[in-house]
């Protein structure tokens, strides 16, 4: 039997086992370092994005195109089925393959020397992280008790913050050396550029990193809160249920081999004609196809997913469809992840057109000021949010409301400053209060479902932020600033303008943060209640 310690029950009213010793600190250390190497390979394409736009001929919506959609619609999409091999398969073997697939394709991006080929590497890094942070939380969960879970999550999630500050250093710099050292690519070696370079060094030490994963020791699922959930006797093949469901042609299979009614693919069938019309008329308007094929077929895998959960676990897409609170959550962060990506990436190449910068000293600034103020953030936030969490069960909430409210003060500052001086007290703003939401919102988020359901939870909350957010905020601040460069504005105005209309979407996200507080204590404390009245023996 375990033992558990009475002040750590959460509202559920579940009992948790009592924690303790300097291992959980060590498997939270080895994460950190994870997914600091997850962001480095993520955002050091911000640094390198004028470098790249210049050798291969793009265009601004075609760099928005690589950050975000092509990165964001197979992160979202892979997110799901890894989300519940998360759930049900070994955590640590996960992340360690998770984290090979996404470095190997960091290092080929370097050998890019086309849109398409660099397109193509960018899906794989999506693919590959998409692993790491569902089976991280899920992991650090069952170590730690749920009184400090909030701080142990911001803690992770500095990583983010460290990674994004680190990777637009190290590229900035790179780049700036290497041209210096071959003002002529024809001279350098293998006629490299220094933005291939920069991905061959950031994308070999993840090789290395996964085998210490493989080192750590995993945790008896469901520990931390006293339901230990049985191993799954085929995790694998679970998962790949889960991801072929959710393809077009899957679908309609996984309904009929559930015996789902004529309604339930009627239903599908319809969905999938919305979307298609939805894409068509984007491509009409936008003239670009891959885009909007990418952006359907992802929204069409949530669909088809949601469904499929509904009929083969009931629990599960009670907990997440039937919650208030978790709805509202992630529709409210998503809103506002607009704006925080979409300035995050393209503000880089703002101070270069804008200010007339080099790589190596917005690397050294912005990278800076990533690294602290997203460390100082994202604790501060963690650390506030479990001390209101003691006054009142909105207490995370109301830190993520505060986060949100910040950030677009904090951008709008960014976008209007006519000295760069002041415009990157904007950027240290932005990274500082964005990065207080973001521990708050996972551990909400999580605090609503049952421990054998985290990993998908917390999955689908990623997946809905990176298709709202991460698909079509870069991609849409790349294709205003084209059209407007094309109306004859200078190029770093253009991009301004364009990154300005991102800061009307965090508005919708308010006003869900605002209903999800009203309903997030009566939501928590009936937890265990909701979950058996949807069929769970508990």
């Amino acid at each position: 039997m375990l033992e558990t310690d009475a002040n750590a029950a959460g509202s559920s009213g579940l009992a948790v086992p009592s924690k303790g010793g300097l291992y959980p600190v060590l498997v939270l250390a080895v994460l950190m370092v994870v997914y600091i190497l997850n962001f480095i390979d993520r955002q050091i394409l911000s640094i390198l994005a004028e470098a790249i736009k210049q050798d291969l001929g793009i265009s601004d919506a075609d760099i928005g195109f690589l950050f975000g959609t092509a990165f964001a619609v197979f992160y979202s999409v892979m997110g799901i089925p890894l989300g519940r091999l998360a759930d049900v398969w070994n955590r640590k073997k996960l992340i360690a393959v998770g984290l090979s697939i996404w470095s190997l394709m960091t290092t080929l991006s370097g050998f890019a020397h086309s849109f398409a080929a660099l397109a193509f590497c960018r899906f794989g890094v999506g693919a590959g992280e998409a692993s790491a942070s569902p089976a991280s939380y899920s992991i650090l969960y069952d170590y730690f008790p749920p009184r400090i879970r909030t701080t142990i999550l911001s803690l992770y999630s500095a990583g983010a913050f460290i990674g994004q500050g680190l990777g637009v250093f190290l590229g900035g710099f790179l780049l700036h050396r290497w041209a210096a050292a071959f003002p002529d690519p024809e001279s350098a070696p293998f006629a490299l550029s220094g933005w291939q370079v920069a991905f061959f060094v950031v994308g070999f030490p993840g090789l290395l990193l996964a085998l210490i994963v493989l080192l750590l020791r995993e945790p008896r699922r469901g520990q931390g809160d006293g339901i230990v959930t049985a191993e799954h006797p085929h995790p694998v093949q679970e998962a790949s249920l889960t991801l072929v469901g959710m393809l077009p042609i899957g679908a309609a299979w996984a309904l009929k081999r559930h015996e789902a009614g004529r309604g339930a693919h009627l239903s599908n069938l319809a969905g999938g004609l919305l979307i298609a019309a939805f894409a068509g008329l984007m491509i009409q308007a936008t003239g670009n196809i891959v885009q909007w094929i990418a952006v359907g077929f992802g929204m069409y895998t949530v669909l088809s997913w949601a469904q499929l959960l509904a009929i083969r676990d009931r629990v599960s897409f009670g907990l997440i469809f039937h919650c208030r609170t978790f709805l509202w959550t992630v529709v409210g962060a998503s809103a506002t992840n607009f704006m925080i990506q979409s300035i995050g990436f393209w503000s880089i190449s703002y101070y270069q057109r804008q200010f007339g910068l080099n790589t190596e000293e917005i690397g050294k600034v912005i990278g800076m000021a990533a690294a602290t103020a997203g460390l100082v953030g994202v604790v501060a936030g963690g650390l506030l949010s479990d001390l209101l969490r003691r006054w009142t069960a909105a207490g995370k909430l109301i830190v993520l409301l505060i986060s949100l409210m910040m950030s677009m003060a904090a951008s709008l500052l960014l976008l209007t400053a006519r000295q760069v001086e002041i415009a990157y007290v904007g950027s240290f703003a932005l990274l500082l209060f964005s990065s207080m939401g973001l521990g708050p919102s996972v551990s909400t988020l999580n605090d609503l479902v049952l421990p054998r359901v985290r990993a998908t939870a917390t999955a689908f909350g990623f997946m809905s932020t990176y298709l709202i957010a991460g698909a079509i905020g870069p991609y849409a601040i790349g294709v205003g600033s084209d059209m407007l460069a094309a109306s004859g504005r200078a190029a770093g105005s253009a991009l301004r303008e364009s990154m300005l209309f991102s800061l009307v979407i965090p508005t919708i996200g308010i006003a869900m943060v605002i209903a999800a507080i009203r309903s997030v204590g009566r939501d928590e404390a009936s937890l265990a209640s909701r979950a058996r009245a949807f069929g769970e023996p508990i």
